[in-house]
């Protein structure tokens, strides 16, 4: 067993119950009767290898339990999105096998209902409308070690915040004009808790609704009424989510959803020596430094299907990479390793000489013939197919060596080897 896949077995071994735990738990409490999951991408780019291990993840949860897997674009923000994203993820979600069956959504679906819920939070008074800019919003906030302070429009009427809310949606106001924020603590320490914008402001036409809105949710407001109103049982994201979950929570609850989605962090899928960010990977293609998002040197799926990677590989790399807390890189090598074992029983196998020298064979005679062979030494099923042999070849030239170190076993003066599938031949001169 190599390297790379003693390290992928433990990986495997290490992360089999970090999930299942929690899921384990939520079932024997009777805290769900169903297990759901979902894959909710933003359609701003090219899904990338991070993604296949939360596509894989998410819809390995839901098969194992017997439950649903639902696609779903958290397309809350029309200044970055467009249709080819939604089409390119949609596509690479059902190569990767993860099936959704007819559950692919929208977070614009539920864009009524997010209005609704935040008219909801207004009347409780959980909600108010704010002039600060971002810029003040960001100053008022505070930092790690000093708590915020509050807007002075905080402590406006129920009735004027549900007034002026109103005049945002109807279009009354520019960007950034005013927002709506959560009203829950200032001085908390985690600053996500600290009155957060859950609407702003943009016009923007969008590639779902079109111009029917001019306000648009936060992600951490939309998110976790999505996956509630989809009735998900476990929201499994990455880690730098994890300080937001109680905002996730806190949403679920003051917006009364009936059976709150439990939202379980693991750690992301890194990759050493490539570049796998969305962002950065959306800057190299912008800037023209590759030639698209398939461009075979990116990690996109898209670039991996390209570069003729399975989807078994795909998902043998996920599972050896494993699942857990801890920040870490897989090697580039763990992936070749997965692809070699997926295809090495699959494909025919052929040779090429990338720095030929020039082989003669003294006492050959004839002009040439067709031999036999086998296209997978370990696979006999794939068959064979028909080589020219003559009496001048090129082989590697790092094949060949005059004066050896030990141990070399390929061509030398004086030994005698076996060309693959042909002849024993000797170099005497």
């Amino acid at each position: 067993m190599g390297t790379e896949e003693m390290l992928g077995k433990e990986n495997e071994l290490e992360s089999k119950n970090f999930i299942e735990n929690f899921i384990d738990e939520d079932l024997r409490e009777g805290k769900v009767k169903e297990i759901k999951t979902r894959f909710p991408p933003e359609p701003n780019g090219y899904l990338h290898i991070g993604h296949a291990k939360s596509i894989l993840l998410n819809y390995g949860i839901a098969k194992e339990y017997n439950g649903t897997f639902n696609l779903r674009f958290d397309d809350t923000n029309p200044v970055k999105e467009k249709m080819e994203f939604v089409e390119s993820i949609r596509k690479d979600v059902e190569w990767l096998g993860a099936d959704f069956e007819n559950r692919m959504f929208f977070a614009s679906d539920y864009f009524p209902i997010m209005y609704e819920k935040a008219v909801y939070l207004i009347q409780k008074g959980k909600a108010f409308v704010d002039d600060l800019t971002a810029e003040e919003i960001r100053e008022y906030r505070g930092d790690f070690t000093t708590p915020g302070k509050e807007s002075p429009y905080r402590n406006r009427s129920i009735e004027e915040n549900l007034r002026l809310f109103e005049e945002m949606k109807a279009g009354k106001y520019q960007d950034g004009e005013k927002t709506l924020r959560a009203k829950i603590d200032m001085a908390s320490p985690n600053i996500n808790m600290r009155d957060p914008v859950i609407y702003r402001v943009s016009h923007m036409s969008h590639h779902n609704t079109g111009d029917e809105w001019c306000i648009y949710p936060m992600y951490d407001f939309a998110h976790p009424i999505e996956d509630a109103v989809e009735g998900i049982s476990h929201s499994l994201c990455t880690l730098e989510f994890e300080d937001h979950r109680p905002l996730y929570d806190w949403v679920v609850q003051e917006c009364d959803f009936p059976y709150p989605p439990r939202q379980i962090e693991f750690a992301k899928l890194y990759l050493t020596n490539v570049v796998t960010g969305k962002r950065y990977i959306k800057k190299l293609v912008e800037d023209g430094v590759v030639d698209g998002w398939d461009d075979p040197r990116l990690v996109t799926i898209a670039a991996l299907r390209r570069r003729g990677y399975t989807k078994e590989s795909l998902a043998q790399f996920v599972k050896l990479s494993g699942i857990s807390k801890a920040q870490s890189s897989c090697d580039y090598s763990l992936l070749e390793y997965c692809i070699r074992e997926d295809l090495k029983l699959k494909r025919p196998r052929l040779m090429a000489v990338l720095d030929p020298i020039k082989l003669v064979i003294d006492n050959y005679e004839g002009e040439g013939e067709m031999l036999s062979i086998p296209n997978n030494l370990e696979n006999e099923a794939l068959g064979e197919r028909k080589v020219h042999f003559s009496g001048e070849l090129y082989i590697e030239r790092e094949d060949f060596m005059p004066d050896p170190p030990k141990k070399y076993k390929r061509l030398t003066m004086e030994n005698e080897i076996r060309l693959m599938g042909a002849y024993f031949i000797r170099a005497v001169s």
